[in-house]
């Protein structure tokens, strides 16, 4: 089979996404003063390079480590604090994700957000009985054909695991099966090399070359160490997402009072050193690539030993997006759309419209947990559902507000005076819609005794809207001929693992 047969076109008028980055008339919030967050970067220096991090032994990790300044020895590495800033100078700052066409990207900075369902729950409400069960391909499939319809999901990762195959060849199936349910930028997480391998060999198929998915990446590849320690297949995949010009997020869920210090601050440091520390090894593998850390802080809730303290994760999650905003670094995988709840409900509703709506202050790049509940082990359609919505309602607020003479409107007072009104004035007509969100589930669309809409509760309207979207037909299929290559790519990988 040809190469070019499915050699994508790059138009000249080839566009990024048509959102827009935030605002300058808002700002982020910074909840410790620069110098304290400045002190916080100093202390994760001085963590490496004193006292050092876990970097599993008998890897190329060991070699390019030492090549670029640091001290290795019995599967200890530290790093001294020259190497570090030096790492975090020569990142890249920025990278963009193209659709699958290779014609629409989001760009991954620090000036824009993006939101996606997931990541990796093992369990989904049924969605007839709406019970809780084991996840499986289909159901990943479901969430994103479901995605790829909503108007505020930018791209999709691995929302829930094919748990019957929870395989190597599993994990790669889950690849492809977001390559054919969604035209949308994608993001990759897996525990084998070997899938990161046949990731890039599909995408690589679908771009016509690996040079060409270097110049267009199609998706964000996520590795997940344990704080402070990074296992061999965790090294060897930043070497060889690196190299290959794949973006990579480098950070796992830290958890307060159990893998890390029950204090803010000390979780923020080893979150940031357990970050630094994969940065160094990505510019080790090849200098400038997009290699960035996206460790989150949770914390032990002391009453019950489950994890998801609100308030301590909330401020430190703001502490975490200051300190890399302060170094010019994008923030990665924000907590915002994660729920304890159960199931959904009250509680997840709370919980989601709290954590959404710190997102607004804190500005990662990327927000990819919606529909996650139960502590990010079941999925929900009906969160997602409700994420989507209220990513409407930031991106509203993202957008800020315009002050001139027309909106102001001291004219039109002067023209009604203290006593008319404005309801059929033509400003108001002009104006009605400014900063307007078009909420499916609330504002108009909530069922008020002053309307004769349907008494349905919020849970009724979710459901209703899921319903029609899952009976909607989904996006283009994956050319045959080209389905057929990223099937045999698949076959390959899953029996032998082998990137030849």
């Amino acid at each position: 089979m040809r190469r070019s047969v499915h050699r994508q076109s790059r138009p000249a008028d080839a566009i990024p996404s048509p959102r827009g980055p935030h605002s300058r008339t808002t700002r982020p919030y910074d909840p410790i003063p620069a110098d304290q967050a400045d002190r916080i970067v100093e202390a994760a220096l001085t963590l490496l390079s004193e006292i050092g991090l876990r970097f599993e032994p008998g890897t190329e990790a060991d070699a390019l480590l030492a090549a670029a300044g640091c001290r290795v020895g019995e599967g200890v590495v530290r790093m001294p604090a020259s190497v570090v800033r030096a790492a975090l100078a020569s990142c890249a700052k920025s990278t963009r994700l193209w659709n699958r066409d290779g014609t629409k990207g989001i760009d991954i900075d620090r000036h824009h957000t993006w939101f996606m369902p997931g990541m990796t729950c093992i369990k989904v409400f049924d969605p007839v009985t709406g019970e809780p069960r084991d996840s499986t391909g289909d159901d990943l499939a479901t969430i994103i054909r479901l995605a790829d319809g909503l108007p505020n999901i930018d791209a999709v990762c691995v929302a829930c695991k094919d748990v019957p195959n929870s395989t190597l060849a599993g994990e790669i199936g889950e690849f492809f099966c977001m390559m054919e349910n969604t035209t949308k930028p994608l993001e990759f997480l897996g525990e084998w090399t070997a899938s990161l391998e046949a990731a890039i060999a599909m995408a690589a198929a679908l771009r016509g070359g690996r040079d060409r998915l270097a110049e267009r990446p199609y998706f964000l590849h996520i590795v997940t160490p344990l704080p402070l320690s990074y296992a061999q297949g965790h090294s060897e995949q930043i070497i060889l997402a690196a190299r290959a010009g794949i973006p990579v997020s480098v950070g796992t869920l830290a958890i307060g009072g159990a893998s890390t210090p029950i204090t803010m601050a000390g979780t923020v440091l080893q979150c940031l050193a357990t970050d630094f520390a994969g940065m160094v090894l990505g510019q080790a593998a090849r200098r400038g690539a997009f290699c960035i850390g996206s460790t989150n802080p949770l914390f032990m809730e002391p009453a019950t030993g489950g994890i998801g303290n609100l308030s301590q994760t909330m401020l430190a999650e703001q502490m975490i997006c200051q300190v890399r905003r302060q170094l010019d670094l994008p923030s990665l995988t924000g907590l915002g759309g994660d729920a304890r709840a159960r199931r959904f409900g009250e509680d997840a509703v709370f919980e989601i419209a709290t954590m959404m709506g710190q997102i607004y202050h804190t500005r990662p790049a990327t927000c990819d947990y919606l529909g996650s509940l139960d502590q990010g082990i079941t999925f929900s359609l009906h969160a997602l559902l409700l994420c989507d919505d209220h990513a409407g309602l930031l991106r509203m607020l993202w957008a800020g507000a315009d002050i001139s003479d027309e909106t102001l409107a001291l004219d039109v007072l002067r023209e009604t005076g203290l006593t008319g009104s404005v309801l059929g004035h033509a400003h108001t007509a002009r104006h009605c819609r400014t900063g307007h969100w078009a909420s499916r589930y609330f504002a108009g669309n909530e069922p008020l005794s002053t309307t004769d809409l349907p008494d349905e509760t919020l849970f009724q309207r979710i459901d209703r809207d899921l319903r029609a979207r899952l009976a909607a037909p989904g996006p283009d299929p994956l050319p045959p001929e080209l389905a057929a290559q990223l099937r045999a790519i698949q076959l390959r990988f899953a029996r032998t693992g082998d990137a030849a």
